[in-house]
């Protein structure tokens, strides 16, 4: 059989999809502008459509698709579905106007509505960030698109009842229950969804100071959609020059890493011994302090009662108690000024107070020998590389540079699992690059024994760096899958993580070859699973036990090293 006559399978397609995905997005950003419903919009819909990733479920179909709005609200600025311009923009200055920023509730974004029309966005974590806001828009376009197409008739430039009532209601200025379920009724009618499953959204979407946000959502991408058929004046999203300019550069990455720098050199910490932790600004804080702290509140409880409590929304007062106590004991913040939006905690193992801490040294070690502990808050796709590349630099403050001494660098992170369930635990040996043969093996400190024991399924393997989680597709990864990469699951950051770590290490020298690096997932959702992907909701307390073992696992080791 001819090599030509053989059947494009299901994964092929989807890489392609992809793949014509980012290289749209990469011209677009060259070329400055790009208009939703021109030739441009409509070659990143058709492939978005081709992709149907699994967290925006139906939209390749007719209905509309009411999780992924749910997931892409959640990620994108309040309002945004009423800007007919969009301008993507780098951090250039905003902060000092009169505009208050919006940050979406699920990224670290901040956002300024200029006036009615126009929502400028600040791009500050590289070009994944693009990428990931990029898609989440096209998804919005398609929803909007499929709104008119319901509602509008072009031949008589009306519309249907049901958008006329939803109309009618929006512009009420205190409609009544009833009221709202006829609205909720008719809007059913215009997604193709039932009353029950859109009464559930609208539940979900409720704020106190807008009950009525996901009528209002819809209201406003059926009706910019409907004006660009009526007046022809299409939505516009723009990158700004500077943005253009300054991406790629490690702008806000080295202003990250240079705060830092300096601020462990006011503290004469830089020959001590570094241990660099990515992980959540709670976990590490708490494993340190919490029992200690906590001790008259929780004299009997096991640890895993204590975190459960220190998770939950109703309980700032134990949070704030443990932050005081670590405060009185080493710890210190690291106020982030540099636009990467990435929080930072440095913990002094000298100056903690005799048995406040929860962990003991093997020895009776020195003070000029106890480690630092530096906890950098997650990082987003390509930043990864950007902040690591950039802190593992020599600090430089004079003629002679100064090489931190860094001791370890441990990752914990959520990831996709393609076998198992939320909660499981992943711990990969090498890290590959999706739509790539690049691959980055490594000797990883913890191992799949280290959790053997505690409750919790293990699985040990290969994970795949994909390009944007919201691009994840289940034919794709089933092919890694049953490939012989022995793929056990997904995530964002881990290839550029270990690219940087590498670089430094046996290249630029600026570290010791041979650091030890620490890698551990816990499983956010599971792609492959209908009804386990990310826009099936949080992980809840579900996410308590597996953070914190591997926080414990990773501090034992920095203490007994």
């Amino acid at each position: 059989m001819s090599i030509n006559t053989i059947e494009t399978t299901r994964a092929q397609e989807s890489t392609n999809a992809i793949e014509r995905l980012y290289i749209t997005m990469r011209h677009l950003l060259n070329r400055g502008f790009y208009k939703p419903s021109g030739v441009s919009g409509d070659a990143l819909k058709s492939s978005l459509l081709l992709l149907r990733p699994e967290i925006y479920g139906t939209v390749a179909e007719e209905k509309g698709e009411l999780n992924g709005l749910i997931y892409v609200l959640e990620r994108l600025p309040q309002g945004i579905e009423q800007c007919r311009f969009i301008n993507l923009t780098s951090d250039e200055g905003f902060s000092k106007s009169h505009l208050k920023p919006i940050i979406p509730p699920k990224r670290r974004r901040n956002c300024y509505r200029i006036d009615d029309e126009q929502m400028n966005i600040e791009i500050t974590r590289g070009r994944s960030d693009i990428y990931d806001l990029l898609t989440h828009l096209t998804f919005l376009f398609i929803e909007s698109g499929k709104i008119c197409e319901k509602v509008y008739f072009e031949e008589t430039k009306t519309t249907v009842r049901d958008w006329d009532k939803l109309e009618q209601y929006i512009q009420k200025k205190d409609p009544s229950n009833a009221e709202r379920e006829v609205a909720l009724i008719h809007t059913a009618n215009i997604l193709g969804r039932s009353f029950e499953e859109v009464v559930e959204v609208h539940k979900k979407l409720a704020t106190k100071n807008n009950t009525d946000k996901f009528l209002s959502v819809i209201y406003w991408l059926g009706k910019l959609a409907i004006e660009e058929e009526r007046t022809g004046e299409k939505r516009t999203i723009t990158f700004s020059p500077l943005l253009r300019e300054r991406l790629g550069h490690h702008i806000h990455g080295e202003r990250w890493a240079n705060t830092i720098k300096n601020k462990l050199a006011e503290n004469n910490l830089l020959d001590r011994p570094i241990h660099i932790i990515s992980a959540n600004m709670h976990s590490v804080m708490n494993s340190l302090f919490a029992k200690r702290a906590l001790s008259k509140q929780f004299k009997n409880e096991g640890l895993l009662q204590i975190y459960e409590a220190l998770s939950s929304s109703e309980n700032q007062n134990l949070r704030d108690q443990v932050t005081k106590y670590a405060l009185n004991n080493g710890m210190f913040y690291i106020d982030d000024t540099s636009g990467a939006n990435i929080d930072v905690q440095i913990f002094d193992m000298a100056k903690v107070a005799l048995g406040a801490c929860c962990y003991d040294f093997k020895l009776d070690v020195p003070d000029q020998e106890k480690p630092i502990i530096f906890v950098m808050d997650y990082a987003f796709g390509e930043q990864a590389y950007e902040t690591i590349d950039e802190l593992l630099k020599p600090f430089k403050n004079g003629k002679t540079p100064k090489y931190l001494n860094v001791a370890s660098i441990s990752i914990m992170g959520k990831a996709g699992i393609l076998e198992g369930d939320k909660g499981d635990l992943m711990i990969p040996s090498a890290h590959i690059f999706e739509g790539t043969a690049d691959n980055y093996p490594f000797e990883n400190e913890l191992s799949k024994a280290n959790f053997e024991g505690q409750g919790l399924n293990v699985v040990e393997g290969t994970m795949v760096t994909v390009l944007g989680t919201s691009l994840q597709n289940k034919d794709i990864l089933q092919f890694f899958y049953d490939s012989t990469w022995n793929v056990i699951g997904l995530e964002m950051e881990g290839v550029h993580y270990q690219k940087a770590v590498q670089s430094a290490s046996k290249i630029r020298k600026s570290i010791r070859n041979g650091v030890k690096v620490r890698y551990a997932y816990y499983a956010s959702d599971n792609p492959l699973k209908t009804g386990s992907t990310l826009a099936s909701g949080g992980l809840g307390t579900t996410g308590v036990k597996p953070t914190y073992l591997i926080t414990d696992k990773i501090l034992e080791q920095i203490f007994n090293s």
